[in-house]
């Protein structure tokens, strides 16, 4: 055909070709124009149907049963080009880096960033109390420390913090490795297994990237015993908030640390340069705790009263722990919850006070520890324990020499104090609710 138009145009000025399909058969008829200087038009007769147009009904019918197919395997190539564009190899490491799940899971990778979990070794304050441990109590402290706050550089000899995934602390795959967890033995123990297949809380999932596994340790409070209960070689309990978990109305109802600390939210399980999925509920990964604002606030509730009574300004607040599962604080015993209460009579004077909530330990010999390293290692009794349980009330009486019928100004401060180690008041404590009432 295209030979036959050449000769056919050779020396024309244009070519016209138009073309006429007739429905009932499938076969066209062409007229070519030829348009030279004298006009000369010619007529091409019918064309013979081409092979392709015949068997078009049965490709149509065809690609209909391979779409399927092919839609996946270009999700599958477009997974492959996304990870060579970012630099990673295609063939997926053991552990991984958080930054390789995040190619995927970017929604989910980016609030985990933003976790305490995320810093849980790069914090300036957990650097120098391993650095503290290792120098009193050798090389064993800090695999002790490690085995927690980088549990994956314990796995892989890493101690040193050479690799890069060492330094993601608690990562990605550290806790969908988890299989299952024992809470026999002197401490809870997470049985991991590093594979292409990943563990987590949902059912009937897949990946292109790695297999998946449906895992009931992580729909529940097991899945962070591991880290959240210790206890020393001296045989003190340091970390009980599982175990103040388990004792609670909150243990008894199975309500787990998800619940407050991983809430579902709305977003995007996987990318959509990967692939496109509806909006689902999902575990919110900042995984907010004692350094939230929000957290705290739901948390502690409190009420304050203030009246003048045989010349003297009484002062009545009560606290209640409402929103947590466990104690407040928990954790770390030199995590402290501070009250302060100042009243300022318009006289000039001033009059403060402060209740300090907190398990305070001490050494073998009895001596007060304030060190938070000596606190893990060495603790071996609990002198005082003023913390607030969950569910309960604290009702805290101050009084103040101010005579009848001077006004003043009442105001009650709460303070999450985190450890004594911290070189700034930001990185010390944390101001989360404050009341305040006149009183005439």
């Amino acid at each position: 055909m295209c030979a036959r138009l050449y000769f056919l145009a050779r020396g024309c000025d244009k070519v016209t070709v138009s073309c006429a399909k007739k429905v009932a058969n499938g076969n066209g008829e062409c007229t070519i124009s030829l348009n030279r200087k004298a006009g000369l038009t010619r007529s091409q007769p019918k064309l013979a149907p081409s092979p392709f147009k015949l068997c078009r009904r049965n490709l149509v019918s065809i690609g209909r049963h391979l779409w399927p197919l092919i839609a996946a395997y270009c999700r599958l190539c477009l997974l492959l080009m996304v990870c060579t564009t970012l630099g990673w190899s295609t063939e997926l490491s053991v552990p991984s880096s958080a930054e390789f799940c995040g190619d995927c899971h970017r929604a989910i990778e980016d609030g985990w960033k933003q976790s305490a979990h995320a810093h849980a070794v790069e914090s300036r304050l957990f650097l120098d109390g391993m650095k503290l441990a290792e120098t009193d109590y050798g090389a064993s402290a800090r695999e002790k420390c490690l085995s927690c706050h980088s549990p994956i550089a314990v796995w892989t000899g890493d101690l040193g913090l050479v690799k890069k995934v060492s330094w993601e602390g608690i990562t990605c795959d550290y806790c969908h490795s988890i299989r299952s967890v024992t809470l026999s033995g002197p401490n809870p123990k997470a049985t991991v297994d590093y594979s292409l297949v990943k563990s987590g809380p949902w059912k009937d999932t897949n990946s292109p990237a790695h297999g998946t596994v449906y895992s009931a340790v992580h729909t529940s409070s097991l899945v962070c015993v591991s880290c959240h209960e210790y206890r020393n070689a001296q045989g003190l309990s340091v970390l009980t908030t599982y175990s103040e978990w388990s004792k609670s109305s909150y243990g008894e109802k199975n309500q787990g640390c998800q619940s407050c600390h991983m809430y579902q939210v709305e977003g995007k399980v996987v990318d959509p340069r990967v692939q496109r999925t509806a909006e689902a509920s999902i575990n919110l990964h900042q995984i907010p705790g004692s350094h939230s604002m929000q957290q705290l606030e739901k948390a502690l509730h409190a009420s304050l009263s203030a009246t003048h009574q045989g010349g003297q300004l009484q002062i009545v607040l009560e606290v209640t722990n409402r929103g947590a599962g466990h104690f407040v604080p928990t954790g770390s015993p030199m995590r402290q919850l501070i009250l302060e209460i100042h009243a300022d009579p318009y006289t000039g004077a001033h009059f403060s006070e402060r209740r300090v909530f907190r398990r305070t330990v001490a050494d073998e010999k009895g001596a007060t520890i304030e060190i938070e390293a000596q606190a893990f290692l060495k603790a071996a009794r609990v002198i005082s324990d003023t913390r607030i349980p969950p569910g309960e009330t604290r009702r805290e009486t101050f009084t103040f020499q101010v005579p009848q019928g001077v006004r003043t100004q009442v105001e009650a401060n709460f303070f999450y104090y985190y450890s004594p180690m911290a070189t700034t008041e930001a990185e010390q404590r944390l101001k989360f609710l404050s009341l305040r009432q006149l009183v005439e």
